[in-house]
């Protein structure tokens, strides 16, 4: 048996990018989802805002991408209110996260599709956040950050991070990728490691196979209760807020995600390898 180098034998980690732990202005943050997950996301991204602030970091600045409307089905499962329905979903959320938190960020109601490749700064931010429930806007998301990516390869100011919630009826997971690789520092103690791989390109065959082919939108709350559990989508969105609250706050990762099992309570993490 290979006996492992000193190299190998050391813990891995990801140092986060610099920029992220002190920046100029505060760091931009684009959500695509504005649904169960999403809104949950939100207002976790909202409360760490705020306790950033406190702590001297210039916070954050939010976009939500989401083209859809608020209907009876979105109501108790997702956080919506009935003086909400009609509305798009982007705006409901955006405009009650302003009020309670006086921030001043924004909603796009517009599906974040590949159009975005080419698009201005709306199109791009330091870390994106996809709360979405099918491949094709998984793939999408992915394809337009690594164009963006490229695109900007010579500016200081470029996507890094992307991390997706995805989740069935009572599991889940999240995942953090870096958009290419960010230079990490010389370390002795750890084994740095400077790329943790895409969703799509690491599990793309799993994500197909699990896949439903039902999309057929529910026509109400019990219906979608039959899909998707009450608490799913809290669960994840705490813990996943957690693992970017991890990212800020002590700037190295040992784990870039992990999957969640709400029915036995199971939680198994990702190391970063």
């Amino acid at each position: 048996m290979k006996k492992k180098t000193i190299t190998e034998n050391r813990r891995a980690v990801h140092i986060v990018n610099k920029e992220i732990l002190q920046p100029y202005n505060p760091v931009t943050v684009n959500v695509i989802g504005a649904g169960g997950t999403g809104g949950q996301v939100l207002t976790a991204l909202a409360r760490m805002n705020h306790a950033l602030v406190a702590l001297n970091h210039p916070g954050l600045m939010v976009r939500i991408f989401d083209d859809d409307t608020v209907t009876p089905a979105n109501l108790a499962r997702q956080l919506f209110t009935t003086a909400e329905l009609g509305l798009p979903k982007a705006v409901a959320l955006i405009n009650r996260i302003n009020r309670f938190f006086g921030t001043n960020w924004k909603a796009v109601t517009e599906r974040y599709d590949r159009t975005y490749s080419n698009s201005g700064e709306n199109g791009w931010a330091t870390i994106t956040v996809g709360c979405v429930d099918t491949v094709q806007a998984r793939q999408d998301i992915a394809h337009t950050l690594k164009t963006i990516h490229k695109r900007l390869m010579n500016y200081r100011s470029q996507p890094l991070y992307y991390m997706d919630f995805g989740n069935s009826r009572e599991t889940g997971q999240v995942i953090l990728s870096t958009i290419g690789k960010i230079k990490q520092p010389e370390s002795k103690q750890y084994r740095t490691i400077e790329q943790l791989p895409m969703v799509t390109d690491e599990f793309g065959e799993l994500l197909l196979a699990s896949e439903t082919t039902d999309n057929t939108p529910s026509c109400s709350l019990a219906e979608a209760l039959t899909k998707q559990d009450l608490f799913i989508n809290s669960a994840l969105a705490s813990l996943g807020a957690s693992l970017l609250w991890q990212l800020f706050r002590e700037g190295m990762l040992f784990n870039r995600g992990f999957f969640l099992n709400l029915r036995d309570f199971k939680t198994q993490p990702l190391k970063v390898a």
